[in-house]
């Protein structure tokens, strides 16, 4: 599933220490349960979410696509004390798996799940983003960034997962559904000139985006 070579990953993982430590067992279940488990965020990449949500300390994340909960409890990290982190996720199966994470996080009071689609859930939460993390369905990724663009604060970062899908982008016709509309997604973001960002080979591909 990863598109860099397992060993550098592993080797990676070995040397790095930002994930949090008590999120070992989530993590490990859902890789050995889950029928999907490889769509989890790595757990290096966990660490990486954890590091940028401390440097940022949002007071208001959005995550778009849940899964099971290991990414978000990993960008709650950050969170100020009075802080709110609101995730979405499509499958109610999946959802039920993160709340009940949540409901044993430390910050579980601060972790608000919501259940459906997060293109008709986005316009009723009326918050400014200082954190985005967009992990979900890749057919609507350039969907998901115009409607938060405006809704990120002006020192806010996007993050976005699966930007190389694979590998699938670098190929000389680029096929499939999710893979076309992820290259499609890069073009739009490097076409936009209101925005900044930076790819980064973190597992998948990782972009950041902010606003110039």
């Amino acid at each position: 599933m990863d598109f860099i070579n397992p060993l550098a990953n592993n080797y990676t993982e070995a040397y790095s220490n930002a994930t949090p430590s008590y999120l070992k067992n989530l993590y490990e279940e859902t890789l050995a349960t889950h029928e999907h488990g490889h769509l989890q965020s790595s757990w290096t990449q966990g660490g990486f979410l954890s590091f940028i949500s401390k440097l940022l300390a949002p007071t208001h994340i959005l995550e778009i696509g849940s899964f099971t909960g290991f990414s978000a409890l990993c960008l709650a990290e950050g969170l100020t004390e009075k802080g709110e982190l609101h995730t979405i996720e499509l499958r109610k199966e999946d959802a039920q798996k993160a709340k009940a994470a949540f409901d044993n996080a430390t910050k579980a009071k601060q972790l608000y799940m919501h259940v459906g689609d997060a293109k008709q859930i986005i316009p009723t939460l009326n918050k400014k983003w200082d954190l985005v993390f967009i992990d979900a369905d890749k057919t609507s990724y350039i969907e998901y960034y115009n409607m938060v663009l405006p809704l990120l604060n002006d020192k806010g970062i996007i993050i976005v997962d699966n930007v190389l899908f694979h590998g699938e982008v670098l190929e000389d016709t680029v096929k499939g559904k999710s893979s076309k509309a992820i290259q499609a997604f890069n073009e739009h973001v490097l076409s936009d000139q209101n925005t900044e960002q930076v790819m980064l080979t973190i597992r998948d591909g990782l972009t950041l985006i902010r606003k110039k």
